[in-house]
């Protein structure tokens, strides 16, 4: 007993002492932290506008059957080249190769009219200069000779129409270019005005973009945009915006913009997904920011600067922004050292420790 007696006090001073070791530990673990940060410095701004899209054929082709009828014969298929003038679908249609038989039957009866009346004039034009008949009869004789030469023309021309109208019969390629659409086969019967055929222009596309009416007073044409594809999403290629459609949509309140690239990439379809970064201005030496790094406190903006490997919570103005970075108009100088992950524990005078420092943006 008298042992356990002289222990205690002994005992009890190494719990104090580990107790008051536990409590200095936490206090002073409590007062620190791990942060990433990053040395800011002055950099290119860019701002710019980010909208989505689909990619379209600059010269596009819908075709459409203009008489009903019969496919006769298919010269193309979907997937294939075509020359300017060539024939993808031909029908057979009773009435237009009808219409034509009849034009012709008519050119060939006013064709016998004329030469009937012109020989009846020159007769009638010798006998009046014989005496042997009157001025009268002689004047109907001329006006009889024009009034069939307007009429042979006029059915000229309608023969004319109905050839041209035979020709529909064939739906043809307007230019060189691509069947990337061909729904028809042979013997189908179509009815007039049924679109049978979309030729496409593979070598120039356009990327369409819809964007928010709020920012189209920033656009103009001539801006260089960046434009991704989903179907490359690793890729970037420069674009530049061509036309900006004036006219907002009710529902989506977005406004049409199209942009030409400015290669061509061969490996686009018409209907592919696209994202395009349009650039409407470049502010050079700005002094940028993450947008991770900052919060606002009552209206205000805030960064926790690292001074002296501590915690300062340092309040900032700011100005334009693009996708990732801030401008800093007041509060931080070049080379200050900004936490890039603030969290809501963090206090003024905390012990800061960088176990990661984020890259820098890059010019």
């Amino acid at each position: 007993m008298q042992n356990l007696q002289k222990m205690l006090p002994k005992f009890s001073i190494a719990m104090a002492v580990l107790f008051a070791a536990t409590i200095g530990y936490l206090l002073t673990r409590g007062n620190s932290v791990d942060v990433e940060a990053r040395k800011i410095s002055r950099s290119e701004l860019v701002e710019a506008i980010y909208a989505t899209g689909y990619v379209e054929a600059e010269n596009i082709a819908n075709l459409s059957a203009e008489f009903s009828g019969t496919v006769r014969s298919i010269g193309a298929l979907e997937g294939q080249l075509v020359s300017k003038g060539q024939a993808i679908i031909v029908f057979d249609s009773v009435q237009p190769r009808l219409a034509v038989n009849e034009a012709r039957a008519a050119v060939a009866e006013e064709l016998a009219a004329v030469r009937d009346n012109n020989l009846r004039l020159q007769r009638n034009r010798s006998l009046f200069h014989a005496g042997a008949i009157s001025r009268q009869d002689f004047e109907a004789a001329e006006r009889n000779s024009v009034q069939s030469g307007e009429s042979l023309r006029q059915r000229q021309m309608q023969l004319k129409s109905r050839e041209d109208d035979l020709k529909k019969l064939s739906v043809v390629a307007p230019f060189a270019g691509m069947l990337t659409l061909q729904n028809v086969k042979e013997g189908d019967y179509v009815q007039s005005g049924t679109l049978v055929a979309t030729v496409t222009d593979p070598a120039r596309y356009l990327v369409v973009v819809e964007v928010d009416e709020l920012d189209v007073p920033r656009l103009r044409t001539g801006l260089k945009a960046v434009i991704a594809f989903d179907s490359m999403p690793e890729k970037r290629f420069d674009a530049t915006v061509v036309r900006i459609v004036p006219q907002t949509d009710r529902v989506t309140k977005t406004s049409r913009v199209y942009l030409r690239l400015d290669k061509a990439v061969p490996e686009i379809q018409g209907g592919m997904t696209a994202t395009a970064n349009i650039i409407y201005n470049t502010k050079k030496g700005t002094l940028l920011v993450s947008k991770s790094s900052v919060f606002e406190e009552e209206r205000r903006s805030y960064v926790w600067k690292i001074v002296g490997g501590k915690l300062k919570k340092q309040p900032i103005r700011t100005g334009d922004s693009d996708l990732v970075f801030i401008e800093v108009v007041k509060g931080l100088d070049a080379g200050d050292v900004v936490v890039t992950s603030p969290q809501e524990n963090f206090r003024d005078g905390m012990e800061a420790r960088i176990v990661k420092e984020s890259p820098k943006k890059q010019s």
